[in-house]
């Protein structure tokens, strides 16, 4: 089994994530689709069967691991422009991980289990923005405080 990590760009916290997904699955639904719960990306994971293998891709917040979903298919696909991509079609249901710091990078990288942080029962651990100002809770997180 192997992980992705992928920088979730444009959400503040956990809760937004949330909120993201569920509109992102009810527009799928509401395509007449399959109604599942996809992100594209440009490159294929060359690793595929091990990540299908119970693999998940943990979500990046504001520099900071703090969700991950299972992924449960890998397809190929053309956009509209007739491109080639790959949708990871992912499994609706977030979950919560302890805080882990992580630098931004571009596209999605592999994750090994042994690195990526266990799962919470999303109450301490997690902050919501406006809690604390973003500076102090990101020193607090370096320090292993959160």
């Amino acid at each position: 089994m192997i992980n992705l990590v992928k920088l979730a760009v444009g959400i503040q916290d956990y809760d937004h994530l949330v909120t993201r997904q569920q509109e992102r699955l009810k527009q799928a639904q509401g395509k007449g689709g399959a109604g599942k719960l996809c992100h594209l990306t440009r490159n294929a994971p060359r690793r595929a069967e091990e990540v299908l293998d119970g693999g998940s891709i943990y979500w990046v917040i504001k520099g900071f691991v703090g969700a991950r979903q299972r992924i449960v298919e890998i397809e190929q696909i053309t956009d509209q422009e007739a491109r080639k991509r790959c949708s990871l079609v992912l499994d609706p249901k977030l979950v919560p991980t302890q805080i882990r710091s992580m630098r931004a990078f571009q596209g999605w990288r592999y994750y090994e289990p042994s690195q990526a942080p266990a799962d919470t029962d999303g109450g301490a651990g997690r902050l919501k923005s406006g809690d604390i100002p973003d500076s102090m809770a990101a020193e607090l997180r370096n320090l292993g405080l959160l």
